[in-house]
């Protein structure tokens, strides 16, 4: 049986700590970092299942394959490069939690899961893209590349972003693969990028589909799956906050599912941004789950003991 498990939903865009400087190097700096946080987790008796999101990179993969298609090189398919940031980020992920756990005196072995995960084919979601994918760009900049075919929009004040469609997640494909890892001790690292989004053919086979599934959406569904005592997402906040960016703006220490599904109705959260994070949080929580955490990725075990962060509870 394993105690005290908590699903970490590390942010793409929390491992892009400037968006000025996004090169491999600094995401780097920004995964270790991480996981020196998430390994103290480890220390302190919580066995961890990582998940992460991929939007930057992967918009960052797509935009190079289009320049170099100019060049006659094979297009690759955004289910692809979904499966691309789960390894590569995986890696960096992997060999940052054993450096962390190392420096603590713990010998983890970590491994990451190349994930599908279920979408329906009829989700409403493939009408009406609104995932954020890439880095931020000014209006400009946005309209030049939505001439070129590009879908846009402002997310939450701080640019605008190329995006694609977002369907729910219905079923962690791997799922019996990462039971049994984690159940074996391992520090699994799964759903990256909310996983790939996959759908299940006539004839019972799977197909990726163009989308990009919120990694805070399938960590909840993971999360319940696994039936954990905690989903804990980390992103570039402290806490969540209300009126934000506004003079009146106000940090949340504790919401209750009726006052977080209230500030929902409100629109208080940016739909690309803070929204698919209090929204996960309220599924995981009002399904059954204890509680759910949110905070930026130096704030993790602060946030445990209750010194700072977001509470999502019941009550």
């Amino acid at each position: 049986m394993i105690e005290k498990l908590a699903i970490v939903a590390i942010g793409g865009n929390s491992l892009i700590e400037d968006p000025k400087q996004p090169g491999i190097a600094r995401q780097w700096e920004a995964a270790r970092k991480t996981c020196n946080h998430i390994a103290r987790m480890i220390a302190d008796g919580w066995h961890i299942v990582i998940t992460h999101g991929n939007g930057p990179q992967v918009g960052y993969i797509l935009r190079r394959g289009e320049i170099a298609a100019k060049e006659g090189i094979h297009d690759v398919p955004l289910d692809l490069i979904n499966a691309d940031t789960q390894g590569s980020i995986g890696y960096m992920l992997q060999q940052g939690m054993d450096d962390a756990l190392r420096r603590l005196g713990m010998n983890r072995t970590c491994a990451t899961v190349i994930t599908q995960m279920r979408v329906d084919a009829d989700d409403p979601a493939f009408k009406n893209p609104t995932k954020p994918i890439g880095g931020f760009m000014t209006e400009a900049e946005a309209r030049k590349f939505e001439a070129e075919g590009w879908q846009v929009m402002e997310d939450s004040g701080r640019g605008w972003r190329r995006v694609v469609a977002s369907p729910m997640p219905r079923s962690v494909i791997e799922i019996n693969a990462i039971q049994a890892l984690m159940l074996s001790g391992y520090v699994v690292i799964a759903c990256g990028g909310g996983g790939i989004p996959v759908v299940r053919q006539a004839d019972g086979s799977l197909r990726g589909v163009y989308a990009v599934i919120d990694k805070d959406r399938a960590s909840a569904l993971l999360a319940l799956t696994l039936r954990a005592d905690l989903l804990m997402i980390s992103t570039g906040v402290e806490k969540v906050a209300i009126n934000f960016n506004k003079p009146d703006q106000r940090l949340l220490d504790r919401l209750s599912l009726a006052q977080a599904k209230q500030y929902i109705a409100e629109g208080h959260f940016g739909v690309g941004s803070m929204l698919p994070k209090v929204e996960a949080a309220v599924d995981f929580v009002q399904n059954g789950g204890p509680k759910a955490i949110i905070t930026g990725p130096d704030y993790l075990v602060p946030a445990l003991r209750g010194e700072t962060g977001t509470w999502v509870v019941p009550e």
